[in-house]
C-alpha cells in the first residue's frame, strides 16, 4: 500500500528558517556594502579628475609655463577632459589613440597642405578636396572593421578630425609644422597628467573588475539553481501558487556581454600589475562569459518549467526529490569551486576531479525511474521529462564551464593547489 509522506515543520526546520532569514539579511548587507564601495570609487575618480584639471591648468596660471605654450594650453585641458576615464586601461587606450591619430593625421595633413601649396590657388582647392575625400572615406571604412573598431575607433576619428583641420585650415605651409608641433606638445602634456593621476593615485583597473565579476557569477548562478530546485520540491496546497525563484543574477549575466567586452579591451591596454602580466588571456574570460550566459539562459528556462501550472502535484514530485537534490548539491558545489579557483587563481583540475562527477550525474539522471512516476498521464509525464531534460542541460553547461576554467588556469599559469 502506497503512502504519502508530508513534511511537518519541526524545531530543526524552524532553526533552518531562521538561518535562511539571517542569510537573507547578510545578502542585503553585502549588496549595500558593494553599493557603498561603488560610490567610493566614483568619488575617488571625481577627485582624481579634479586634481588632473588643476595640474593642467597650471599651464595657464603660471606665467613661465604660459609663455612657453601660450593659448595652446587649451589643447592640454581639452585632452584631460576627453581622455580621462574611470579605468586606467581606458585612459591609456584613449590617450594612445588620440596621440597616434594626432601624429598621423597632422603629419599627413602637413604633407597634403605643402603639396597643395605648390599648385597655386585653383590647384590648391582641388588637392585639398581630393585628399580630404580619400583619407576621410578610407579612415571611415577602416573604422567599421570590427577589430579596428574595438580598439582603434577613437584614434581613427581623431585622425580624420586632425587631418581635415590641418588641410583646410588655410595656414601657410611654412607655419603648418610649427602649429602641429605646438599642439602636439600640449596634447602630450595633458596625456602625461592623465597618466600620472590615473595610474599612480588609487588606480582603477579594468582587469581587476573583469576578473572579480567573472568569478562572482559562478556563485550567483549556483544560488539560482539551488533556489529553483528548492521551490520545485516545496510542498504546497492545491490552491497555493508555486513560489517564484529569484533569477535576477541570471538576467544580469545575460546582459553583461557588452560590459565584459569593454573591460577586456581596456585590460589589454593596461601595464603589468598585481597578478596580471603581459599577454594575459583576457579572451578566455570572454569565452567563459559566453558559457555563463548559456547556463543563465538554461536556468531561466528551468525557472519557467518549475513555475508552470501544468507540473504534477508537489507530493508526486517528491519521488524525484532525493536524486535531484543530490544532483543539485553537486552542481552547486562544482560551480562554487570553479568561481573560487578563478578568484584565487588556483588550478581546478576539472578533467580529473569534476568531469567524472558530472558524467556520473548525467548517468544518474538518464537512468532515474520510479513506479509512481510511470502511472502519470501524458501531460504530467511530459512536464517531468522537461524538468529532467533542463537539469541534464545544466549538467552539460557546467561541464563546458569546467573545461573553460581549466584551460584558463593553464593559459594564465594559475598556481597548483
Amino acid at each position: 500500500m502506497n503512502s504519502t509522506t508530508i513534511d511537518i515543520p519541526t524545531e530543526g526546520q524552524t532553526v533552518l528558517n531562521q538561518k535562511k532569514k539571517f542569510n537573507f539579511h547578510t545578502y542585503v548587507s553585502s549588496l549595500l556594502e558593494k553599493a557603498c564601495m561603488d560610490d567610493i570609487k566614483k568619488v575617488i575618480h571625481s577627485i582624481k579628475l579634479g586634481i588632473a584639471l588643476v595640474l593642467v591648468s597650471l599651464l595657464y596660471l603660471l606665467d613661465p609655463l604660459f609663455k612657453q605654450v601660450g593659448e595652446n594650453a587649451m589643447w592640454a585641458i581639452m585632452t584631460v577632459v576627453v581622455v580621462f576615464e574611470f579605468y586606467a586601461g581606458a585612459t591609456l587606450s584613449k590617450g594612445l589613440n588620440r596621440g597616434a591619430g594626432t601624429i598621423l593625421g597632422g603629419g599627413l595633413g602637413c604633407l597634403a597642405a605643402i603639396l597643395a601649396d605648390e599648385f597655386g590657388a585653383t590647384g590648391n582647392a582641388i588637392v585639398v578636396g581630393t585628399s580630404v575625400f580619400l583619407f576621410g572615406a578610407t579612415a571611415t571604412y577602416l573604422r567599421m572593421i570590427p577589430k579596428i573598431k574595438r580598439r582603434y575607433d577613437y584614434g581613427a576619428m581623431i585622425f580624420i578630425l586632425t587631418f581635415s583641420l590641418v588641410v583646410v585650415s588655410g595656414v601657410r605651409a611654412d607655419k603648418v609644422m610649427a602649429l602641429a608641433r605646438e599642439r602636439l606638445s600640449t596634447i602630450g602634456m595633458g596625456f602625461f597628467v592623465c597618466l600620472f593621476t590615473n595610474l599612480l593615485i588609487f588606480p582603477m583597473w579594468a582587469s581587476d573588475e573583469l576578473h572579480e565579476s567573472t568569478a562572482s557569477k559562478f556563485g550567483k548562478l549556483a544560488g539560482c539553481i539551488e533556489g529553483c530546485l528548492e521551490n520545485y520540491f516545496k510542498i504546497i496546497g492545491e490552491n497555493e501558487k508555486q513560489p517564484s525563484a529569484n533569477v535576477g543574477s541570471c538576467k544580469s549575466a545575460l546582459y553583461s556581454k557588452s560590459t565584459e567586452e569593454s573591460l577586456a579591451n581596456f585590460a589589454k591596454w593596461e601595464p603589468r600589475h598585481g597578478k596580471f602580466g603581459f599577454h594575459y588571456p583576457w579572451e578566455k574570460y570572454l569565452r567563459i562569459g559566453e558559457a555563463l550566459r548559456d547556463l543563465s539562459a538554461t536556468i531561466i528556462c528551468l525557472k519557467g518549467c518549475v513555475e508552470s501550472p501544468k507540473q504534477p502535484s508537489s507530493t508526486t514530485r517528491q519521488e524525484l526529490k532525493e536524486p535531484c537534490k543530490i544532483v543539485g548539491s553537486k552542481l552547486v558545489q562544482i560551480l562554487r569551486e570553479l568561481g573560487e579557483s578563478i578568484i584565487k587563481m588556483k588550478r581546478c583540475h576539472a578533467t580529473i576531479l569534476m568531469l567524472p562527477k558530472l558524467q556520473t550525474l548525467r548517468m544518474e539522471l538518464s537512468l532515474l525511474k520510479s513506479p509512481k512516476l510511470e502511472e502519470l498521464d501524458t501531460g504530467e509525464s511530459i512536464a517531468i521529462a522537461s524538468f529532467m531534460f533542463l537539469l541534464m542541460e545544466i549538467v552539460d553547461k557546467v561541464e563546458v564551464l569546467a573545461k573553460e576554467v581549466e584551460e584558463l588556469g593553464k593559459m594564465a599559469n594559475f598556481s597548483i593547489k
